[in-house]
């Protein structure tokens, strides 16, 4: 196994960063990091996305893990690994995009929902496959029941993953969480209480180890 996906497996989280600028996007990355997170997904749809990789490359170098997410085409990913990222995350299912991020050397994880597009994802190269919007077809039980047939693939599920659903969907086999605005949200850097993502940090991480620990 690469470093890159024992680093995404060890962590078991993949806060999914959303932001209204770059400066808040890295406020948002130091409270995570100060909760123990080393994981981040910069998303597309980040003003600036670009730049927020860059500054995070030059900010923590080697202490943080980037990737690049909701990342549609070839271009984008090719653009993203130069800034910086070493994982691709998708919303969908662009075999392009796999292909590019393989032939760069870095770790694929599109994003699927049915077992036919999971399969072919994975089929396709895949190192991970995102399960999106898995809280939409039924959350932690969908999950294992795509293992059932598919016992030989490595899920990531995001979208409605939350301290309430994170052990179960552990407990259905999932490699790591992704998770959105519950952990990553905006609105704590607007009203200047980054310490409530910290702490939400840290429980996640909690909840991980502990469910781990118990399977």
């Amino acid at each position: 196994m690469s470093e890159v996906k024992q680093q995404i497996e060890a962590l078991g989280l993949l806060p999914v960063l959303r932001a209204d600028s770059v400066q808040q996007a890295l406020a948002l990355v130091d409270a995570l990091y100060a909760g123990g997170v080393n994981v981040i997904e910069v998303t597309m749809t980040v003003p600036g996305a670009i730049d927020v990789l860059k500054q995070l490359k030059a900010n923590y170098g080697s202490k943080l893990l980037l990737g690049s997410g909701t990342v549609t085409t070839a271009a984008q990913a090719q653009a993203t690994i130069e800034a910086g990222a070493e994982f691709v995350l998708s919303p969908s299912l662009h075999l392009d995009v796999i292909a590019k991020t393989k032939e760069l050397g870095k770790i694929s994880i599109p994003g699927a929902l049915t077992p036919t597009e999971v399969i072919t994802a994975w089929n396709a190269g895949a190192d991970y496959v995102k399960v999106f919007p898995c809280s939409s077809v039924g959350g932690a039980p969908y999950l294992k029941n795509l293992r059932a047939p598919f016992p030989f693939l490595s899920l990531i599920p995001t979208g409605g993953v939350n301290q309430k659903t994170a052990a179960d969907f552990l407990k259905a086999g999932a490699k790591a969480l992704g998770v959105g605005t519950d952990l990553v949200n905006p609105q704590a850097i607007v009203d200047g209480t980054p310490e409530t993502i910290t702490e939400n940090a840290k429980a996640y991480l909690e909840i991980i180890r502990s469910t781990r620990a118990a399977l």
